[in-house]
């Protein structure tokens, strides 16, 4: 039995972001959800070897698109209730807080996820 219904507005964990979306199928091991806000920016670099910036190829990962569907297993929706906010507000606002993390950090990953969240951010908001 799932615990939700197409329709429902969720909170889903994919990979290392955090979004509201809307749920637009239900299969056997996954929701679909349409993305409608970013709660938690993605962290940057290798998912494998998480705070390091001595990798192969640090990664630049960006946030789910605005109305772009993902599959997210079961386990990793949530319920949510309240008011979704602007995907473009929500965006800004996850990605300056993913910012301000690690403007505090004086390690070189920090350094290197500064780097493409300033590259991210000039893609996202390209008239800024």
């Amino acid at each position: 039995m799932n615990q939700f219904q197409v329709g429902d507005k969720v909170k889903g964990f994919y990979k290392t972001g955090v979004y509201i979306g809307e749920i637009t199928d239900i299969k056997p091991m996954h929701y679909l959800v349409k993305i409608l806000a970013v709660l938690t920016h993605p962290k940057q670099g290798d998912l494998h070897h998480p705070k390091h910036a001595e990798v192969p190829f640090f990664h630049e990962r960006k946030a789910l698109a605005y109305r772009e569907q993902t599959n997210i297993p079961h386990h990793m929706v949530k319920p949510f209730d309240g008011a979704v906010p602007n995907y473009k507000d929500s965006l800004r606002e996850a990605l300056n807080r993913f910012k301000e993390k690690l403007l505090n950090d004086p390690s070189d990953y920090a350094a290197k996820s500064l780097e493409c969240a300033a590259a991210l951010e000039k893609e996202y908001f390209p008239n800024k």
